[in-house]
């Protein structure tokens, strides 16, 4: 039987297998309001047959946008966008749907990546001024951000609470706050971004207060039997930056405050970072939380392979892996991967017949002989 396709529980949300599909932003929204595009993109990988949809990072805020044409949750036209998507969703596919809540921070204010990714400077038409930890740029050549003061952090949390909420409305299933990828939250985690000389900064505590005081409201805010987790990333890659030891640090603290998992990744808050690229890189920062923490972790980054992935689960490297680009090229990928490993997914009815007669069980509820 395979391992890739157990269940896992997260708080009361049964995962009916452990394939996520991971935040992957679209840059396609309007106001931060869903589009005709995240209907196409969203409802296509809800019929994937994975475990888990968690949608694109979602700024809470305007200003917490990594581009214009980010996806939102801080409005009412926001909501009642998102909302129409999902309840469109609700209808065809029994995929459990989670979303990332996410401020940029510093590395707000960006053009999409097919237009190069490059800061849009405040005076510009479609520019803002940014706000982080402490008033330097992610790179050289960059506007400064603003130094947040408490106003401005208990604004940022607050905003926060109110995307969870809106969250909770239109009956999202679960909540990852983004301490990850050089956005906010992993700004203020990291010596690289965060020079504060106060209570936020300094100490890996000083340093790990304000991500705590957002998960903990968010946590709050969040109906108590939804799963709320982190995205992390274990390691900047640069010296002297975040590392594996202050996630572990991290991860042990949010256990006790009622985080259901650690999504581990690495990356993201400096161009200065040097990665070391191969299958499974980021597999063994995932395998320690899991071994010092105790907490379900879910593992990302090249894992591309039905085989690789099995692997990951089986000799206990984590407990769920997570695709992005794989499930791009592939939005069939867990069918596939069930096929190889002989498992079921659930699949709509109206493409039952797509099965291929080598594997006449591969969809849950299909009759056998039904063609």
């Amino acid at each position: 039987m395979s391992h890739l396709f157990q269940p896992l529980q997260l708080g009361d949300l049964r995962l009916p297998n452990r394939i996520l599909i991971a935040p992957m932003c679209q840059y396609s929204a309007r106001e931060g309001s869903a589009t005709d595009w995240h209907m196409m993109h969203l409802g296509q990988l809800a019929m994937s047959g994975a475990g888990l949809l968690t949608l694109e990072a979602t700024a809470v805020s305007a200003r917490g946008r990594i581009s214009p044409t980010d996806l939102g949750l801080y409005s009412d036209d926001n909501e009642a966008a998102l909302s129409h998507v999902i309840g469109a969703i609700r209808k065809y596919s029994p995929i459990p749907l989670a979303i990332q809540l996410s401020h940029a921070g510093r590395k707000g204010s960006s053009r999409t990546p097919w237009e190069g990714g490059a800061q849009i400077r405040p005076d510009e038409a479609t520019g803002w001024k940014t706000e982080a930890p402490s008033a330097r740029p992610h790179s050289p050549d960059e506007v400064p951000p603003e130094a947040l003061d408490r106003a401005g952090m208990d604004r940022i949390r607050d905003d926060f609470v109110r995307a969870a909420q809106r969250a909770a409305r239109i009956g999202l299933d679960g909540i990852e706050v983004h301490g990850a990828h050089g956005y906010l939250l992993h700004q203020f985690l990291s010596p690289l971004a965060n020079e504060r000389t106060d209570e936020y900064g300094g100490s890996l505590e000083n340093r790990m207060r304000f991500p705590l005081e957002v998960f903990d409201a968010v946590r709050a805010a969040f109906p108590a039997g939804k799963p709320v987790w982190m995205r992390i990333s274990a390691t900047d890659w640069v010296p002297n930056g975040w590392d594996i030891e202050g996630t572990v640090a991290l991860s042990k603290v949010l256990k006790t405050r009622g985080c259901a998992a650690i999504h581990v990744t690495t990356g993201g808050v400096s161009p200065l970072q040097a990665i070391k690229l191969g299958p499974g890189y980021q597999v063994p920062y995932a395998q320690r939380v899991k071994a010092q923490v105790g907490l379900p972790t879910f593992a990302v980054g090249l894992i591309t392979e039905p085989e690789q992935a099995e692997a990951i689960i089986a000799n206990g490297e984590a407990d769920a892996v997570s695709l992005a680009r794989a499930m791009l090229y592939d939005p069939r990928w867990p069918w596939h991967a069930a096929a190889k490993l002989g498992a079921q997914v659930t699949a709509p009815p109206q493409y039952w017949r797509s099965q291929p007669r080598e594997h006449k069980d591969l969809f849950h509820g299909l009759q056998h002989g039904q063609r």
